[in-house]
């Protein structure tokens, strides 16, 4: 009686080695397939990281003009009369989470005038207000010529006028003196246009504490400005008016958030989809690419499978040995790809001037896709080498 034959195993370590035969003997080809996928990768890393790179910067730029920038002021009571904001109410708005940064501006009673011989009645609609020396930082304003309020100035007499302030004034260059609360000031820089807060480009600003001292200010903020985490704009907005003023909410003005921040969020969703679209059309074709250098090479390799197969080779191995050889593809072209579109975010950001920004599932899902892509395009021609019978691959080999 013929005793029993034994199923063969393979060990994994064998059937690596079995895997390593396809891209080992025919390296061009192999080179070709890993090239394929390679150039899949490299194109959802490059379209990945450059969308996301330059969403930064769009977000960045948002930002800085103003996206998540609140304005809190005196609202209006029945009699349409200003209710001003209580003393407390630049400290309050400091303590709210969100809340990055805070700065203001107070009114006063004086005037200025380009000298002490142009008549009172003539001020030429401009206002004289105390200014916080943080304001710049906080508005993302600049200077068009000389220096800002310091620590040093905001006890002297000088000023820093508006760009339309400096134009009806007569004043070209710092150093220039103007008539300011009954005395001589000495105009210390000239502010750029600023559109997030043109009511500044009508203005002298003068130091808190010498508009307290010398101009009849009293101390209160006249206009809160908030910068608030980006994505927490509308929660900043919701209690800013009760936070201000907590006795009468409802006699708070508070800036709506600018339309930019609307532009902030279309963007980045628009952005979002494009980058998840043209990743999917690359990966589909690096998939559509191994699967078809995998059936060619199965056609190719029929002699060396009917020879496998008449050894005693089980359909499964051969289905194991081509699928481990896709995957094998896949995990290179993954990593090269991974390798290429990193440096091509990179050289592309930096020629722009943007920052660098290459999200972080890209990268780990970069390979990982790539051997799942190489792993399903591998099936089919997995399973028809499986297939294969013993006699007719011989024969047509």
């Amino acid at each position: 009686m013929t005793p029993p034959q034994r199923r063969t195993r393979l060990r994994p370590a064998d059937l690596l080695r079995l895997g390593m035969i396809g891209p080992r003997t025919r390296r061009t080809r192999s080179a070709l397939s890993a090239l394929g996928i390679s150039l899949g990768i490299a194109a959802v890393i490059a379209v990945t990281g450059i969308s996301s790179s330059n969403q930064a910067h769009l977000l960045a730029r948002l930002d800085q003009l103003g996206s998540n920038l609140i304005t809190v002021s005196p609202g209006k009571d029945a009699e349409q009369r200003p209710v001003p904001l209580p003393a407390t109410a630049e400290k309050m708005l400091s303590g709210i989470a969100p809340v990055q940064q805070v700065t203001a501006t107070g009114a006063t009673e004086a005037e200025v005038y380009r000298n002490d011989l142009v008549p009172k009645e003539q001020t030429g609609g401009l206002s004289v207000l105390a200014a916080r020396p943080n304001l710049l930082d906080v508005l993302h304003a600049t200077l068009r010529s000389g220096q800002w309020l310091d620590r040093a100035s905001e006890r002297l007499p000088v000023t820093v006028l508006g760009d339309q302030a400096a134009e009806r004034l007569g004043v070209t260059a710092p150093g220039e003196r103007v008539w300011l609360g009954g005395q001589s000031y000495v105009v210390r820089g000239i502010l750029a246009p600023d559109d997030l807060a043109p009511e500044l480009g009508t203005a002298a600003l003068v130091g808190w504490p010498q508009a307290v001292a010398h101009l009849g200010a009293d101390g209160t903020a006249g206009t809160v400005y908030l910068r608030a985490h980006p994505e927490r704009v509308p929660d900043v907005q919701a209690v800013a008016g009760a936070t201000a003023n907590p006795a009468a909410p409802g006699m708070v003005a508070v800036s709506r958030p600018s339309d930019l921040l609307t532009a902030r969020g279309e963007a980045k969703g628009a952005l979002t989809g494009l980058v998840l679209s043209l990743a999917g059309v690359a990966l589909l074709v690096g998939g559509v690419g191994i699967a078809n250098t995998m059936v060619v090479g199965v056609m190719e390799r029929r002699g060396e499978i009917g020879l496998r197969r008449a050894l005693g080779a089980r359909g499964g191995q051969i289905a194991a040995q081509f699928l481990l050889e896709a995957v094998l593809m896949g995990f290179i072209g993954g990593v090269g790809g991974l390798v290429v579109g990193a440096l091509a975010v990179y050289g592309y950001a930096v020629a722009q001037g943007w920052p660098v920004s290459v999200p972080l599932y890209t990268v780990v899902a970069g390979p990982s896709v790539s051997v799942l892509v190489a792993a399903v395009a591998g099936i089919y021609p997995a399973l028809r080498a499986a297939g294969a019978s013993p006699t007719d691959a011989l024969r047509s080999a």
